[in-house]
């Protein structure tokens, strides 16, 4: 072997398809979700048969595959065209779309009503519902936890004849914020998502993998590491992070090989990818974060001292809100003691491997 052999040329890549390493990238098949896609599928079958199909409530912490799972199967749908012919397939995003408004509008486009200008919600609102009830309708509503009101889901409950919602959420919690009204409405099963344990994490990752590199790019050793380190975060994304650094590191180099050398220098950042992921925290949660991970490993009592001290306003039930969201959300970790009575310790989640 030349020494040449191992060191890319100029216009060569490790990469064959970049974009399989986005967590937004929907796989031709989902591994490990087989029972939950069907749960799904069963609630959305009623529709087909002329009733009204179940309502449900997708949790678990991020970065196990509830997003996939659902898009795979809107995916599904879209092709089945005696299915597609019937029923309206809506996926909508509520970071993006977080008001009553721009839901509305995302369901107008989706339908191909463009007439949207100087229309109020109402108005909006009629014209939309006219056109789906002409059909059935399925609605997936990601990271519902980011709405900033529920009037949306209220208005299809009552004006959408037949439908099957479906939202997703980190928190199982978020039943609490919902409106009575609209709970006793929607009635929604739960399912929740699990995290993956060692092995599932290793076949999605190097299913992933599969997509994106050029085969025999990764040594063997290099991979178990990345796998390891995703399964003990129990985020596929930090495995996916893992991977796409990883090769830069390497082709930075000019290296035709993924060693375990830049593995870790990948590593390195995952405290940057852990920052980055939590944007989707708001104001309030990302300051008590920074608190635990500040004093992790401190009674919860006493973070609350130092959240007030440093003028946090929340209330002490309120605040123990926040953190059950962060333990549901997997930014933290919460140790239950009987040390001196009942108390919780918090601690940060560990990326250092």
């Amino acid at each position: 072997m030349g020494v040449f052999d191992t060191v890319l040329k100029g216009d060569e890549t490790l990469f064959k398809n970049e974009a399989a390493l986005d967590y937004a990238f929907v796989p031709k098949l989902i591994p490990y979700r087989e029972k939950e896609q069907q749960h799904i599928a069963n609630c959305i079958k009623p529709i087909l048969a002329g009733r009204n199909g179940r309502n449900l409530l997708i949790h678990g912490p991020p970065g196990i595959g509830k997003t996939a799972a659902c898009k795979h199967l809107l995916r599904e749908l879209e092709e089945n065209d005696e299915f597609s012919e019937e029923v309206h397939l809506f996926y909508i995003n509520c970071w993006q779309k977080n008001t009553t408004y721009k839901v509305i509008l995302e369901m107008c486009d989706a339908v191909g009503y463009a007439f949207t200008q100087n229309k109020k919600t109402d108005d909006l609102f009629k014209i939309a519902a006219n056109i789906i009830n002409k059909k059935k309708a399925v609605f997936v509503f990601d990271e519902i936890d980011k709405a900033e009101e529920f009037d949306f889901l209220y208005l299809l409950l009552e004006e959408i004849f037949k439908k099957s919602i479906i939202l997703i959420t980190n928190y199982k919690s978020l039943l609490l914020e919902i409106d009575e009204r609209i709970k006793s409405r929607l009635v929604p099963e739960l399912l929740e998502f699990k995290q993956y344990n060692l092995k599932e994490t290793e076949g999605i990752l190097k299913e992933r993998a599969n997509y994106a590199f050029y085969d025999d790019v990764f040594e063997e050793e290099a991979l178990q590491v990345i796998c390891k380190t995703a399964s003990e975060m129990k985020d596929i994304r930090s495995g996916l992070f893992l991977l796409k650094e990883s090769a830069l590191f390497a082709e930075e180099r000019a290296s035709k090989k993924v060693s375990l050398e830049h593995v870790k220098k990948a590593i390195a950042k995952l405290e940057e990818f852990t920052i980055k992921s939590s944007a989707d925290l708001d104001d309030e949660e990302r300051f008590i974060f920074k608190i635990v991970k500040e004093n992790s490993g401190q009674k919860i009592g006493d973070l609350f001292r130092e959240y007030t001290k440093q003028n946090g306003k929340l209330s002490y039930k309120t605040f123990q809100r926040k953190i059950a969201k962060l333990d549901e959300g997997n930014y933290i970790n919460l140790e239950r003691t009987h040390k001196g009575g009942n108390t919780t310790i918090v601690n940060k989640k560990l990326t250092d491997y």
